[in-house]
């Protein structure tokens, strides 16, 4: 049995060291960390997954972001340790992540990451958003919460104000 919530501060330090054992070293020099620096996530899609000893098995979070001047969600990163993979906790943390953006009224969401993982989520190429550099323009995605929410939003991306 797993339990799903939201990231309590005492989670910080735990969900950091999941992140650094599933990603790659200098992870924070990424140019998505850029847009998280002095800003504060999306609380309610912060979340953490832990299973019935309490050991921590996924988690993920979420930024604000705009682009054209349209409030955006910037999804991820999520991670799930080593030990978990393989059981679709990735992919409940994403649909759950993505009911909630709808549930809280936001319109749009993207990510930076591999299309053909993403894309059986409903995520597609955004041809007509720009990350910096040295973002790859092949794996800037995003999904609509609403219908039609992208068309239109064209630009860089830009940080929330804080």
């Amino acid at each position: 049995m797993i339990t799903l919530q939201q990231e309590q501060p005492s989670d910080w330090w735990e969900v950091e060291a999941l992140y650094d054992l599933t990603f790659a070293p200098g992870r924070e020099a990424l140019s998505s960390y850029r847009f998280r620096n002095d800003v504060a996530p999306i609380a309610p899609m912060c979340l953490v997954e832990r299973d019935e000893a309490g050991i921590l098995g996924g988690a993920v979070r979420s930024w604000p972001v705009r682009v054209a001047g349209q409030d955006v969600i910037l999804f991820g990163p999520v991670a799930v340790h080593p030990t978990r993979q393989g059981e679709g906790l990735g992919a409940y943390l994403i649909y759950k992540s993505i009911e909630i953006g709808r549930e809280l009224g936001w319109s749009r969401m993207m990510l930076v990451g591999d299309a053909p993982y993403y894309q059986r989520f409903g995520f597609s190429k955004l041809t007509d958003v720009i990350m910096p550099q040295p973002t790859n323009p092949e794996r800037v995605m995003g999904i609509e919460l609403v219908a039609g929410a992208w068309q239109g939003v064209v630009g860089p991306v830009q940080k929330a104000t804080a």
